[in-house]
């Protein structure tokens, strides 16, 4: 356990920052989820639409430090051919 004081807020700090981090993880895979899914349909409108959605979500989590650019950039490369499928 922490002894000093500042260490007791930086454990807070961490519990606080790690249920932050999860809840974007999570968002950010049920994102990637929904992309993968209207893929799989028909309706290339609504394709297009989560894959903007889910390239917006990666740049917020790489702006609150949850992920790395590189890891975003990559992501976001691979689903950029659903965007550019949907435009066809």
């Amino acid at each position: 356990m922490a002894n000093t004081k500042s260490a007791i807020k930086a454990a807070r700090k961490s519990l606080r920052n790690a249920a932050r981090n999860q809840a974007t993880k999570t968002r950010l895979k049920s994102l990637a989820k929904s992309v993968q899914k209207a893929a799989a349909g028909t309706d290339a409108e609504a394709t297009r639409a989560a894959a903007i959605a889910y390239s917006s979500a990666l740049d917020k989590a790489v702006k609150s430090q949850v992920i790395h650019r590189n890891a975003a950039s990559h992501h976001k490369s691979q689903y950029a051919k659903y965007i550019f499928a949907a435009k066809k």
